[in-house]
C-alpha cells in the first residue's frame, strides 16, 4: 500500500510548468482549470495531452464543447493559475482575455497558448487524459519567463536566452 502523503510529498518534488485551460460553456462564460499535468505527445499528428480530475467542475464542459485552449503561463500569472484552481463560476473575473478566431477564451500575458480540439479521452484513476489535436499556435513576440510548480509552490523561472 502506497501512503497518500508520502506520494504526494514525492511526486511534488518533479517540478513542472503550470497551464490554464479555457473553453467557453453554452453561455459563453469562460470555464476552465489549472493544470501541471501537460504533455506533447505527438508530432505527427500534433497532439498534446493533459489531465483534468473528473470531480473538476469545469471538466464536462471540455467535454462537451470538444475544443480548448492550454496556456503555458508566465511567471507573472500567479493570480490567473490560482483564479482557475478553484471550484466554481466566474473564474475569468478580473482577468484580461480575448476570443480567439477559433472560438477560445485566450489569456492575457501567457509564454504561449495551444488551441486544441478534443482528440481522444482516456481513463487514468481519478483523472481523465484528454488528448487534444493541435489546430493553432500562439507565441508572443517577446516570451515571458515561464511559470513552475514545485513542492507546492508556484515561482517564475529565469529568462532564457
Amino acid at each position: 500500500m502506497i501512503d497518500a502523503t508520502i506520494y504526494k510529498q514525492v511526486l511534488g518534488s518533479f517540478p513542472s510548468g503550470v497551464t490554464v485551460i479555457t473553453t467557453q460553456d453554452d453561455d459563453g462564460s469562460v470555464v476552465g482549470l489549472t493544470a501541471s499535468a501537460f504533455s506533447s505527445l505527438s508530432m505527427d499528428p500534433p497532439l498534446v495531452l493533459f489531465c483534468p480530475n473528473y470531480t473538476s467542475d469545469s471538466y464536462p464542459v471540455l467535454i462537451r464543447q470538444k475544443r480548448f485552449a492550454i496556456h503555458l503561463l508566465s511567471g507573472e500569472q500567479q493570480a490567473e493559475a490560482y483564479a482557475f484552481a478553484k471550484k466554481g463560476k466566474d473564474k475569468a473575473s478580473g482577468i484580461e482575455w480575448s476570443l480567439s478566431e477559433l472560438g477560445n477564451p485566450i489569456l492575457a500575458g501567457a509564454t504561449a497558448v495551444i488551441e486544441c480540439e478534443l482528440w481522444r479521452e482516456y481513463e487514468g484513476g481519478d483523472h481523465a487524459i484528454m488528448v487534444g489535436k493541435v489546430h493553432n499556435l500562439i507565441v508572443p513576440a517577446e516570451a515571458p519567463r515561464p511559470m513552475v510548480y514545485c513542492r507546492g509552490k508556484m515561482a517564475s523561472l529565469p529568462a532564457f536566452a
